[in-house]
């Protein structure tokens, strides 16, 4: 209600501090929510347009709605125009605003591949960079200036683009391909020679082929030739435009207004705690049916996401769809294995019977975290190490706090500071508080706790769609005659996924328990057709 109250800041005299530079503009809400972004070459310009009486009277619904619903803007200079492209689209798809309806997908940036695993390997393009081995160059914003640089690449170094496989007979005898010596007189170690000088000059090595380009355009000018100099002109500008370095924005990188250590000391003066929560640790349950319950925790250290000690559990104990008794099963085995690995890590015995495993944990992080293994029910992989965290986050209200708060007072730990995050409205629940905390919507402080809280919800969503998705590939097995649940299971036991299944030979499956070579070969065919 609070907000609702406020009068819309006069943004006028903000205007006159943009510079006029190329970047990108954030409009915000009076909650502080991105509801648009934009580019522009010169950002004064364009972000002073907006609030013109004119550009209001003038506007469409869109943009009429737009400008009403904002109530403060940011700006961020880039180094090109190129590069307030790739940013514009980065920051889109980060935020995903409401009056944002481009760049909903990547069909506007193109990435060169080359796969060196090939004989004879090819330069083709592609939207996205995969985990393939290849080589990959870009993303590039300009794709006519892309494939106007292969064209040259082809002729002036005379690598294969697009197509597959070795170069066909109408390739051997094109002239494109006759540079500096004939591509059906070379063999495909030579060819690969080739590949690895275009690879340099796609990744910035031009400036002395740009200058003799430059040399050759000069010339032609001085001959009267201007058709040949504008054409060479043209060139430079498409070399320039493709293997200008340029900066890859990456979701860590990206700029914001976020100050994530002032928005953690915002969170303890809010909910007045003696130190600065500078480990937190956030839990979501994702029960969206019976079949697959699981749980995300998240870790945020410093204000910022530590993905290396992110958790994803599945949900043993509990029948149907129970928020509580989920998450009093998670914190439980969160916090048992942190202090059972505290009890485990070097401890003198003795020395450790005389204090209980929360104290011997919260001894060992003062002095020095101990390195452990990663734990078992971590899919990402890295090192933990035994520290408790500063704030423990639920996603829920009373019920899930409570349920939260029994688990950990029976393992001993009374003075770990717990909250409870409630969806509704936002409400934070305390221990021993009959009335929840509301912060104002466009708090710091809030907007931390809002950022942990949707990406334990992201976390868990995508492991439970990754058990749904492999639930759904092993259910072909059921279509099978002779695969009773019981084989399925020894099957999926043995060979860990249908994938993997599909690549066993006959006599692998065959010495799967309860499956002979008969059935092992039906198994096969089945895979194969279906």
């Amino acid at each position: 209600m609070a907000a609702s109250r406020k009068q819309k800041p006069d943004l006028q005299k903000k205007v006159h501090e943009v510079p006029h530079k190329p970047g990108v503009y954030l409009m915000r809400d009076r909650f502080n929510r991105v509801i648009y972004v934009g580019k522009a070459r010169d950002l004064r310009k364009r972000v002073s347009s907006y609030f013109l009486p004119s550009k209001l009277a003038q506007a469409d619904l869109k943009t009429r709605a737009m400008l009403e619903a904002t109530w403060d803007f940011e700006t961020h200079t880039v180094r090109s125009d190129a590069e307030s492209v790739l940013l514009e689209g980065k920051l889109i798809k980060e935020y995903r605003p409401r009056y944002n309806v481009s760049f909903r997908d990547d069909k506007r940036f193109l990435v060169v591949r080359v796969d060196m695993s090939e004989e004879w390997p090819r330069f083709r393009l592609a939207r996205f960079k995969k985990d393939d081995g290849s080589r990959y160059f870009g993303p590039y914003a300009h794709a006519g200036a892309l494939r106007q640089t292969l064209n040259f690449m082809r002729k002036k170094f005379g690598v294969l683009t697009f197509g597959r496989g070795a170069p066909t007979e109408r390739e051997l005898k094109s002239s494109t391909y006759q540079l500096p010596v004939r591509l059906s007189e070379i063999n495909a170690e030579q060819y690969r020679e080739r590949v690895a000088q275009a690879c340099d000059f796609l990744e910035g090595h031009s400036r002395e082929m740009i200058s003799t380009l430059e040399s050759e355009m000069h010339k032609a000018a001085e001959k009267m030739d201007f058709e040949k100099a504008a054409e060479l002109r043209n060139m430079v500008d498409d070399l320039r435009s493709t293997t200008r370095p340029t900066r890859r924005f990456t979701r860590g990188s990206l700029p914001s207004a976020i100050d994530p250590m002032a928005d953690v000391q915002a969170l303890a003066d809010a909910l007045r705690l003696p130190d600065a929560p500078r480990v937190m640790e956030c839990f979501d349950i994702s029960n969206i049916s019976t079949t697959h319950v699981v749980a995300s925790m998240v870790c945020f250290r410093d204000g910022v996401p530590d993905k290396n000690n992110y958790r994803r559990y599945r949900v043993r104990t509990v029948e149907g769809q129970d928020d509580f008794a989920s998450v009093a099963e998670v914190v439980r085995r969160r916090y048992s294995r942190i202090l059972l690995e505290a009890r485990e890590a070097n401890l003198d015995a003795a020395e450790f019977s005389q204090e209980n495993a929360f104290d011997a944990a919260r001894r060992l992080q003062g002095s020095a975290c101990v390195s452990l293994a990663a734990e078992k029910d971590s899919q990402a992989g890295g090192s933990c190490y035994i520290r408790l965290p500063d704030l423990i986050i639920v996603d829920g209200g009373k019920g899930q706090l409570s349920a939260a708060c029994r688990e950990l007072q029976r393992l001993g730990v009374h003075d770990l500071p717990i909250i409870g995050l409630a969806k509704e409205r936002e409400e934070i629940y305390r221990p021993g508080r009959a009335l929840p905390l509301r912060l104002p919507m466009d708090s710091a402080a809030l907007r931390l706790l809002q950022r942990i809280r949707d990406e334990a919800h992201r976390f868990a969503n995508a492991y439970h769609q990754l058990l749904m998705k492999k639930r759904i590939e092993e259910s072909i097995l059921d279509d099978c005659l002779g695969i009773s649940q019981n084989r399925k299971n020894l099957l999926l036991r043995r060979f860990g996924s249908v994938n993997r299944l599909r690549k066993a030979s006959v006599e692998e499956i065959a010495a799967t328990e309860g499956i002979g070579r008969k059935l092992a070969e039906e198994l096969q065919r089945f895979l194969q057709s279906h």
